[in-house]
């Protein structure tokens, strides 16, 4: 039908209807050949007027319908074709009405999540700001943020809020213990509970219930971060920071150095998680020989001859 209505449609199907209709009454064989086609390329063809039923074929016999009859046929499909549309159209008039006032409802019962994405600002000075209204515990994701000229500015921050008596904790990854150990010393001695991870995929700040930042995406090469004030949503995160907090590794910051068992406990994460030895080695900021000799060490201790042998005993253990 649309190719009859449709302007180019219609010149395409007009035309091949008039080449064609000299045909009337032969086999398509012949009709075919005619136009230098195959029959099965001429069917194809002629596929729009046989659904217009101005064309038939009938025991391999082409029927055309005459000039007057085959504009009356497509008239009438066009009228018929007009009348559905206009029930349709008539049908979503009815709907519309019905669509607005449930949106109306919708709105007027809805509350509006509280928090914004931006390019804009100065992040850390929002941080300390919210860190000074003593809103309270602070939990941070901190994968790179020493490297920041802010890095002074958050350790006062942060010192203030300990002394204010909120309880700090910060997740770093292991290369912090390499690339920033004085800013892991530092931070320890203002009182921030420090806890290392193989890595840190993404920043985030959580201030109390109902404060938040992180990156926009999530990660650590953004320059767009959501602000996020809203209880559940804030809850949420946190309690992804407590389930991370409690698998983390302590570290004796102000030593410098990691117990022998949260080394092995890392270790252990890295492959549970099916880490190759050369990320595994970057994560934790030794070299590929140190790693493997670690991973030999370990499944000697643990009794096993595989990795996986090793995660499942490990388990079995209680080291992870």
């Amino acid at each position: 039908m649309s190719e009859w209505v449709d302007d180019s449609g219609h010149a395409r199907v007009e035309r091949l209807y008039l080449q064609v209709l000299p045909g009337s009454g032969q086999t398509v064989e012949q009709v075919a050949a005619s136009l230098l086609m195959k029959p099965e390329r001429f069917l194809q063809q002629v596929r729009p007027l046989i659904r217009l039923g101005i064309v038939e074929v009938e025991d391999g016999v082409l029927h055309v319908a005459d000039p007057i009859s085959a504009t009356r046929t497509v008239l009438t499909a066009q009228s018929e074709a007009l009348e559905r549309t206009s029930r349709e159209i008539a049908r979503m008039a009815e709907i519309i009405p019905l669509l607005t006032d449930a949106r109306e409802t919708r709105l007027e019962s809805a509350e509006a999540i509280d928090g914004d994405i931006s390019a804009e600002g100065d992040v850390p000075a929002l941080i300390t700001g919210w860190i000074r209204e003593r809103r309270g515990d602070l939990s941070f994701l901190r994968p790179d943020q020493w490297r920041f000229p802010s890095e002074s500015e958050m350790a006062v921050a942060v010192s203030n809020a300990v002394r204010e008596g909120a309880r700090v904790r910060a997740i770093y990854p292991a290369r912090a213990m390499t690339e920033a150990p004085e800013m892991l010393r530092g931070r320890a001695e203002i009182g921030e509970e420090i806890r290392l991870v193989p890595s840190v995929f993404t920043r985030l700040v959580i201030v109390g219930p109902r404060r938040a930042i992180l990156p926009e995406p999530l990660g650590v090469g953004s320059d767009r971060r959501t602000v996020i004030r809203q209880t559940s949503i804030v809850g949420m995160l946190q309690a992804y920071f407590d389930e991370l907090w409690e698998t983390a590794s302590r570290v004796d910051a102000r030593a410098g150095r990691l117990a022998e068992q949260d080394h092995r406990r890392m270790l252990l994460a890295e492959l549970a998680d099916g880490v190759k030895d050369e990320q595994i080695a970057r994560n934790l900021d030794v070299s590929l020989r140190t790693v493997r000799r670690r991973v030999a060490a370990l499944m000697a201790e643990l009794g096993v001859d595989t990795r996986f042998q090793a995660g499942v005993e490990a388990v079995r253990r209680g080291w992870l």
